[in-house]
């Protein structure tokens, strides 16, 4: 890629003395980049104020940074950035990046810190801005936050590509002037276990089906096997199970069904409760016979978020090894119309022997997480967790803004929140009222509906009612993440596409977890 001349003249007339520099020898082979940051400029402080590591850079250089980012434009602000080349001869490109106010803190309005989601943010556009310069391998700046930077740095750089022929240059990112190596590895492992999540919902449905993504997720788990253990469960096994809620939906498909099962046993106290996190497997969701509009129906490639979230997050614990033990379960299928799926009207039984009228076969989620949640009680578990991309009306209540959570527990809730405090990824409490309850309770044919009865009306909140009909236990969480489930430009360090998102989120809440323990 051409160097635009007039960038490339200024810090190459007038090169600092620190060490011999030849252009032709140097400059077009250290095909690696820099990214620093730069904090705004306070009310009372008119001087540039560095990271420390941007700080040390600079001094090597003699201030001729700070010289060069004086001169060349107005003070970066929040998410800008700069570039510049030829200035140090191990780096062909650095770019300088805003990281906002240094005073930065957790906000109570936005509920989050604004300092790591600034970080994050001005990371991901520092290294994708050298992605785009086709450099293989950049250096970050920890920015007083290794770990956010990593994960800035390694969502930011994310990109689907696989079955395309022209594909972004990969960069391998590393900590740049910090001792802080174990905050950016753990940093890394956040990122990449998003990115696991990511990379299976972005995929086609007729590459990711059940059979593969189960597949998949033994695979990603095979180096931690003396710590986990990974069960296929068959249809014959479904049906031992009595779980005909989830055999009414996979019957549909010329797919089999898989009910994924994972044991994470990174406690000492091999009695320990464990963690159970269920997640809402569809491989693809056509609506079945209640199908869908054709228009966007190409996303429900992605229906199988909470799968995605819940067997990356049991990923991410195994390889952060958590002690603590954590169950993972994914019932997996497609929802199909064909002369065997399930019909408006038809009523199925469940595992725990509750009968359900199928009013509509686009509901079909909360029926294979009802069977899921009956079997997750059998572990005694220390607290159930399940994640779906369940309602179209999670998305109409929050948009992409904050992942719904619906709890019958204050204790489990105070810990969700306050782990997506850390990442960012919000979350946001909704109402688990009687008043829905008796909209899936009344029902003509059997003990429950799988709609509302004012189907138009807190559709999210019916959702989780129908879920709590199925749960006993008495920490549970039902997280609705279909407003979360892509991304445009909401959230700056992640592009377009599949969000993987609230993967790190369920991750730091287990590791929270972890410590109390």
């Amino acid at each position: 890629m051409m160097l635009p001349f007039r960038k490339l003249l200024l810090p190459l007339v007038s090169r600092p003395s620190c060490r011999p520099f030849s252009v032709s020898q140097n400059y077009w082979h250290a095909k690696k980049g820099l990214v620093l940051g730069v904090y705004e400029k306070e009310k009372d402080d008119e001087s540039l104020r560095f990271t420390e590591a941007a700080e040390s850079f600079d001094r090597s250089l003699s201030g001729k940074l700070r010289e060069l980012l004086s001169i060349s434009g107005p003070a970066l602000k929040k998410g800008k950035s700069r570039v510049f080349y030829g200035v140090h001869q191990d780096f062909s490109s650095i770019v300088v990046v805003g990281l906002g106010k240094h005073s930065a803190e957790v906000c109570g309005k936005e509920n989050w810190d604004s300092c790591k989601e600034n970080i994050r943010a001005a990371v991901s556009v520092g290294c994708r801005l050298l992605q785009d310069l086709e450099l293989g391998e950049v250096e970050v700046d920890p920015c007083g936050d290794a770990q956010a930077a990593a994960e800035g740095a390694v969502l930011g750089l994310f990109q689907y590509d696989e079955f395309k022929q022209k594909k972004k240059t990969p960069v391998k990112t590393q900590l740049h002037g910090s001792s802080s190596t174990a905050a950016w590895q753990r940093g890394v492992l956040y990122a990449e276990g998003q990115n696991l999540a990511r990379r299976l919902m972005e995929a086609p449905a007729n590459h990711v089906t059940p059979t593969f993504f189960a597949d998949c997720i033994q695979q990603e788990l095979s180096p931690f096997s003396d710590k986990v253990a990974v069960h296929k469960r068959q249809q014959s096994w479904i049906e031992e199970q009595k779980m005909g809620a989830f055999l009414s939906v996979s019957k549909g498909s010329e797919e089999p069904p898989v009910f994924l099962e994972l044991h994470y046993k990174g406690s000492l106290e091999s009695g320990q409760p464990p963690l159970v996190l269920v997640g809402k497997g569809i491989t693809f969701d056509s609506g079945g016979i209640s199908l869908k509009p054709s228009s966007g129906m190409d996303a429900m490639r992605a229906d199988m978020g909470g799968a995605a979230t819940v067997c990356s997050a049991v990923v991410t614990a195994a390889a952060l090894k958590l002690p603590i033990n954590i169950i993972g379960l994914a019932p997996l299928c497609e929802n199909m119309p064909s002369g065997k799926a399930n019909k408006p009207g038809d009523v199925v039984r469940a595992k725990n022997g509750k009968t359900i009228q199928v009013d509509n076969t686009d509901a079909e989620g909360r029926l294979i997480l009802a069977d899921a949640l009956c079997y997750a009680h059998s572990f005694n578990p220390k607290a159930i967790i399940n994640a779906a991309t369940l309602t179209g009306a999670m998305d109409v209540a929050l948009g992409s803004a904050a992942t719904g959570v619906f709890t019958n527990s204050d204790w489990l809730w105070s810990r969700l929140h306050k782990a997506s405090i850390v990442t960012g990824d919000r979350v946001w409490r909704m109402p688990l009222f009687q008043h829905y309850t008796r909209q899936v309770t009344d029902c003509q044919l059997a003990d429950l509906n799988n709609i509302g009865k004012y189907s138009r009306s807190g559709g999210a909140c019916t959702a989780a009612a129908f879920l709590g009909e199925f749960v006993t236990a008495p920490h549970w969480a039902h997280l609705d993440i279909a407003g979360v489930m892509s991304n445009k430009d909401e959230v700056p360090y992640l592009r377009k596409g599949m969000s993987g998102r609230p993967t790190r989120t369920l991750v730091e809440f287990a590791a929270g977890l972890s410590a109390e323990s």
